[in-house]
């Protein structure tokens, strides 16, 4: 059997290791359990969150245990890494609630049923701790002239707003998780993002002064995409698992307009796709690579929503884009009453009001620069009312660039 180090390399996922052979050696001898956290500071994960979850799914098809962290606990602290200030402290309920949504996201990649695999809440060992306790028992352990080397904690205090002291035990607290899923499950890995690096070590560490064992790390890249931008990101802001947030066919068109040369890594990292298939669709160029984009929307929106709704997106963004198909249903659709448009709408009230753009201003700025629709004309003037001339069968298509659609139902 494949050892599924070796699959994650090859697809990747391998940034940093405390040691590649130990850790391969680890991952073929037997089953381990292994953990990643993530910190519920929204109710949805985004796409970008798919990189850990990738690689969990794949430990767990080769028969380890996931154990997933919703971070309540340290959420009320808030993670330092990769902030320029303080992130905003959130109420315990609005912690617990977001938590809740995150683990129906997870469920569709991986199996928590019959102790396949398990789902815990950092805030149910972290909001008991005697702080008096906790200081004396862990934080002895810890050297701040060794914290402060760190990078996400360097920059911070090279910086005006300076770290609060409250960030600063962040480092412990996740050192801590990992001492206490050691302890309690037998936990022998942490993954993360490559910013955790640091976060991480401090928790194999901790294990290593405490308990005399030997623990492993392993991080994954921060992802960007070809052009710079940060993975899961666009102009309209994240790309969201929840489907109230970004649709299902939004989250497909947002696979699909990849950058070609990200094509195959994306497929690699977010597909089961066997490695050969990847590498071949990789390869293809020109008009044949709108293919692979294809594949790579469909597999990614099946995980996440769905063959059915992968199914209805496809159908969907061939009507938009090639004309083959008549469902345009999962289009992000609004619904306008018919005596608006007998008076008229500003196109820039109308491209705002249904979420295309973020602002009147914005509207009036992506007109002049030619990027405004209507039923696949261009509009050039920013003063144009829109009223029921415009309509084709009661219905408007409104276009924002290339790649996004939005259209009204007049009734």
């Amino acid at each position: 059997m494949e050892n599924v180090f070796e699959i994650l390399q090859e697809r990747g996922f391998v940034q940093q290791c405390t040691n590649q052979e130990a850790v391969s050696q680890l991952l073929s001898e037997g089953k381990i359990a292994y953990y990643v956290g993530f910190d519920p500071t929204a109710d949805s994960l985004h796409a970008g969150s798919l990189v850990p979850i990738m690689a969990m799914a794949h430990l767990q098809r080769a028969g380890h245990r996931p154990v997933a962290i919703v971070g309540g606990g340290t959420t009320m602290i808030g993670d330092p890494s990769g902030r320029t200030e303080m992130r905003q402290l959130m109420s315990r309920e609005t912690i617990d609630a977001n938590g809740i949504g995150i683990l129906g996201q997870l469920k569709r990649y991986l199996d928590f049923s019959d102790g396949h695999g398990i789902f815990l809440n950092n805030a149910d060992w972290l909001l008991s701790l005697n702080y008096i306790e906790f200081l004396r028992d862990i934080g002895q352990h810890f050297r701040v002239n060794e914290m402060i080397r760190a990078e996400a904690y360097r920059q911070r205090l090279e910086r005006e707003e300076g770290l609060s002291f409250i960030e600063f035990n962040y480092q412990l607290l996740q050192a801590y998780d990992f001492l206490h899923l050691f302890q309690q499950y037998g936990c022998a890995l942490q993954l993360g993002g490559d910013d955790q690096w640091g976060n991480i070590l401090a928790g194999v560490d901790l294990i290593r002064r405490i308990n005399r064992k030997t623990v492993h790390a392993l991080t994954f890249p921060l992802l960007t995409t070809a052009s710079g931008a940060k993975m899961g990101k666009t102009a309209s802001g994240a790309v969201w698992l929840d489907a109230s947030r970004t649709s299902p066919y939004e989250f497909y068109q947002y696979w699909i307009n990849t950058d070609d040369r990200d094509v195959e890594r994306f497929l690699a990292y977010f597909t089961f796709l066997p490695m050969d298939e990847v590498q071949r669709l990789g390869r293809l160029r020109d008009a044949e690579l709108r293919k692979a984009k294809e594949v790579l929307a469909y597999e990614v929106t099946k995980l996440a929503h769905g063959k059915d709704e992968a199914e209805t997106a496809r159908a969907t963004s061939r009507a938009a884009f090639g004309g083959q198909s008549d469902d345009l249903s999962a289009i992000p659709t609004s619904i306008i009453k018919p005596d608006r448009f007998a008076e008229g709408i500003p196109i820039t009230v109308l491209f705002h009001e249904v979420g295309l753009t973020t602002s009147r201003s914005e509207a009036r700025r992506l007109i002049q620069q030619g990027g405004a629709y209507i039923n696949e004309q261009q509009v050039r003037d920013f003063k144009t009312i829109v009223d029921s001339g415009f309509l084709d069968d009661d219905t408007l298509l409104l276009r924002y660039g290339k790649k996004r659609y939005h259209r009204v139902l007049v009734r």
